[in-house]
This record gives C-alpha cells, sequence and structure tokens, in this order.
C-alpha cells in the first residue's frame, strides 16, 4: 500500500492521506460516514489502480482514520473542505472522483469547487442524508432532543451507536444537493445494491434526475448491500472506473 502523509486542513486539523503515482486522471477516493481509507473498496482500489499504473488518492476527512480531529465536531462541509484541500495539495491535476455513501454526496459538492473533475463514480451515494434520512426518519422528541440538546444518540447496524448532532443537520441543509440540477459535464457512473439498507433506491433514482449530464448511467444491482465490496461488486467499480478513465 501506499505510504501515509499528511497536511494541515482549513481548520488546522492534520489530514492523512496515501498517494499512489501514475498517468491520469488521478482517481480519489471518498469514503463514507464513519469510515476511512483503510476500508476495503478504498485499498482494493489503490492495488487495482498501481496494477493498472493508474494515479490513485484516497484520503481521511478529519475526525476519521489517522487523520486528527474529533469525528462529533465535524459535518459535511467541513469534510468536504477537507477533501477538497488534501487533493488540491496532493492532486492538483485532472481527478476522477469516486464516492462511496456519504463520500458520494462529498464527491457532488466537490464538482463544483476543483476545476479538473473528468468523471464522477457513486458507489451506493448518499446524498442529503442527514435531512432525508436522519431528519425525516427522526420522532419529534428525537428532532427536539438533537435541537436543543445539541446531539443525539444513534443506534448502527455495523458497530457502536454514534452521535448525531445538531451542528451535523443545520449544515447539511446549507449543503444539500438534491434540491436544484447537478451540472456534470462528464461521464457518470452510479452504482446502487437493490438490498441496501442504508440508501434506498429512491435516492440513486433522484440522484440520477438531478444529475445533468450526457454521459450518465445507474447500474441497480440485485442483492447488493450498502457494502458494495464482494469480489464481484468490487469488480463492478473497477469497470465503471476504467470505463470513463479513459
Amino acid at each position: 500500500m501506499a505510504e501515509i502523509s499528511h497536511v494541515t486542513g482549513p481548520r488546522g486539523d492534520t489530514l492523512a492521506y496515501a498517494k499512489t503515482e501514475g498517468k491520469g486522471p488521478c482517481i480519489v477516493f471518498l469514503s463514507g460516514y464513519r469510515s476511512d481509507m483503510e476500508g476495503t473498496k478504498a485499498v482494493h482500489l489503490e492495488a487495482w489502480a498501481k496494477a493498472q499504473g493508474r494515479a490513485f488518492l484516497r484520503l481521511d476527512y478529519a475526525g476519521h482514520g489517522a487523520s486528527g480531529g474529533v469525528f462529533e465536531d465535524g459535518c459535511i462541509g467541513d469534510w468536504a473542505a477537507d477533501a477538497e484541500a488534501v487533493i488540491r495539495h496532493a492532486a492538483p491535476g485532472p481527478v476522477l472522483l469516486v464516492g462511496s455513501s456519504m463520500g458520494g454526496w462529498i464527491g457532488c459538492l466537490l464538482t463544483r469547487r476543483l476545476p479538473g473533475v473528468t468523471g464522477f463514480v457513486g458507489i451506493a451515494a448518499a446524498p442529503d442524508f442527514t435531512e432525508d434520512g436522519f431528519w425525516a426518519g427522526f420522532s419529534e422528541d428525537e428532532r427536539r432532543q438533537v435541537m436543543q440538546e445539541g446531539q443525539l444518540l444513534m443506534p448502527s447496524a455495523y458497530e457502536d451507536p454514534y452521535v448525531v448532532t445538531k451542528k451535523l443537520i443545520e449544515d447539511g441543509r446549507r449543503n444539500l444537493v438534491l434540491r436544484a440540477p447537478l451540472p456534470m459535464p462528464w461521464p457518470v457512473r452510479l452504482l446502487q445494491g437493490t438490498e441496501d439498507e442504508a440508501v434506498s433506491r429512491q435516492t440513486a433514482l433522484s440522484l440520477l434526475d438531478h444529475i445533468e449530464a450526457e454521459d450518465l448511467r445507474l447500474t441497480f444491482v440485485k442483492g447488493a448491500d450498502h457494502r458494495f465490496s464482494t469480489p464481484e461488486r468490487l469488480a463492478l467499480i473497477e469497470a465503471a472506473i476504467a470505463e470513463i478513465a479513459g
């Protein structure tokens, strides 16, 4: 695996990343909520890109993985700014953004900020999940608790319970991407499992409808769950990247 490097982020946190040199555009993997760059998909795609001679970048947002900072202090806007800072530092040329779950939302935000985007691959992309997932699913008592007390403890299907903060909810509303068209004048591939328990089919369809692109495909994979990390699913991600990377 590529050596871990560090750069100071926009809020002073130490941000960790791993860059593999190779031909461009640089494939940038954006991890999900509470996930990190040591996840199955990130590490697998790094090895695949290296074997292909392609440039590859994986990174940790503040409060995630090997980066500094506290998870509960962060929010979508902060993590998008972290990713932007690392990309501008480590991969200033053309990039192909690959976003998993929350990373798909962050990827959508970065398409508006980075000048050299050449393509976008969303894997179980979860745009606007703080509003359409968390907030929409809260009871009145839970909404009152998070807004008045500043946080709410949420159960997780994968790990220990985690904290949803008022900051996360309010910042999410400032960064929604499914309320207006999303121009993406480059190839886009979206992959979505039919058995995904975290992101609905409707979310994938809504993202399809909002992205403005001439070359856009959404693939539903029967039986695939949110992790999308079996050998067969990983091969689908490789194919999607290879198809639009050139």
